[in-house]
Formats: C-alpha cells, structure tokens, sequence
C-alpha cells in the first residue's frame, strides 16, 4: 500500500494554497513587517541565503503540509535560497522544499480580531521548532494582559521571554529588533526596525533614499557656489582690464 505521506507524495508548493485567504484585520499586518523586508533587502543586499515572508503560509513536512498552514504576518528563514529558480518565485514556504530549515523568527502584528497569538499560534511556531517568536501589540496589549512588544526564545520546546532590553539583540542573525518612531509611507508612528549591535537603527529605503537626495542637493549647491566664485573672479579681471589694461606680469 502506497504512504502518501512520504516525501514523494507529498504535495509541492505549487499544489498548496499559499493561505488561508483570511484577509488582514488591518494594514499594519502588511505594513511592519514588508518594513522589515525591505530594510533586510538593503543590510542584506549581496547575501542570497536568507528569505524573508509576508502573509505567506508555512507547512511542515508530514501531516500539517495537507491542512491550513500557519501564515505568521512576517517570518526570517536563513540557510535557504534568496531567490527560486522560479519566475513566479515562492507560492508558501514548504519545509520539504527548503532542506527541512524551518524559520529563525516569526512576527506577528496583534489586531482587533484575536488570532490565538500567545496560545494556538505559540503552539504551532514551538512544533516548528521556530527559535524567537515575536509579538507587536501595541493597540491591545491592555486587552491580552501582555506587553505591547515582547520577544520570546524556544527553550525546551517551549516559549521563554528573551529580553527585557531594547532593542533586543538576536545573535543567530547577528541584528537586534525594536520599536523607535518614524515616518513611513507618509505614517508617522511607531514602527518595528533592525538595529546593529551597538543598538544604531538600520536606515529604511526611504530614509536612504531622502539621505542621497539630500547628498546630491548638497553636491548641487557647492558646484553652483564654486561656479559663481569663479564667475565673481572673472567678472572682477573684466572690469581691470576695462580700467587699468592688462595684468601685470
């Protein structure tokens, strides 16, 4: 009798759905951790063994890969390809197809509609033996009787707090995650961004981007000024030899 449940017969990445199709409860969902992506992208840019998914389901090997996969809001996997040999690249984040690695980091982002963030979902990240589990709840964590930010560590095959500090260091990825103010897409508000060791934050594409402008700007000025001293000193050797003829040797 054939085990549909061997690798072979497993179904691929492009047999599952890639979610659960329940729509965000609001923007922030897509929003922080797309953030967190895209400040990755830079930091990372010439690294190609790591991938970072948004709202992507995520299945285990065995039973789980035939049900509902577990969609954290963002998750960090190192050790796998940057990109698939794919045009369309990843539909979901099948464990069978990435060398069994599963995430280092989920995110989860808290809204109105609870989701099962500090049991079911706990519990489901635990099995898949994903080492920190983060947690951002800043509008409801009065409600959930948590902290609005809270870092959790897989130890024992259950969740600890890591850290009390912020931004908190993560030392298998070599960067730290916290909260700090800002504008993004025009938002001003609290946001979630990568830090160095020594707790500086990584720029945002935009604010690299505002940082070049303002370089090229500043280049702009300095050629026109040098232009028009240039400009007064020819003006100036005009107006000698209007009054006085040439310059003496």
């Amino acid at each position: 009798m054939l085990d549909y449940n061997t690798p072979e017969y497993l179904p691929s990445s492009e047999e599952l759905p890639c979610s659960d199709d329940t729509p965000v409860d609001n923007e922030l969902q897509n929003l922080i951790p797309n953030l967190l992506k895209a400040i990755l992208a830079l930091i990372w840019q010439d690294r190609w063994d790591w991938f970072f998914g948004v709202d992507m389901g995520i299945y285990d090997r065995t039973g789980q890969i035939r049900r509902t996969p577990i969609i954290p809001d963002g998750f960090l996997s190192l050790g796998v390809q940057r990109r698939k040999n794919d045009p369309k690249g990843r539909l979901s984040y099948v464990l069978a197809e990435e060398n069994n690695i599963p995430p280092i980091l989920v995110l989860e982002v808290v809204s109105q509609t609870y989701g099962g963030e500090y049991d079911k979902k706990m519990t489901a990240y635990a099995q898949l033996s994903v080492l920190y589990y983060v947690i951002y709840n800043p509008d409801y964590y009065q409600r959930d009787k948590h902290e609005p930010f809270e870092v959790y560590r897989l130890e024992n095959g259950k969740y600890l707090h890591y850290s009390t500090s912020e931004p908190v260091w993560i030392p298998e990825i070599n960067l730290g995650i916290g909260r700090r103010q800002g504008i993004h897409e025009g938002w001003q508000r609290e946001w979630l961004y990568w830090y160095d060791e020594q707790g500086t934050r990584f720029l945002t594409p935009e604010e690299v981007a505002e940082q070049e402008h303002l370089r090229a700007e500043q280049e702009r000025r300095q050629r026109e000024f040098a232009q028009q001293q240039v400009q007064k000193l020819e003006d100036l050797l005009v107006r000698y030899r209007q009054q006085f003829g040439e310059l003496p040797e």
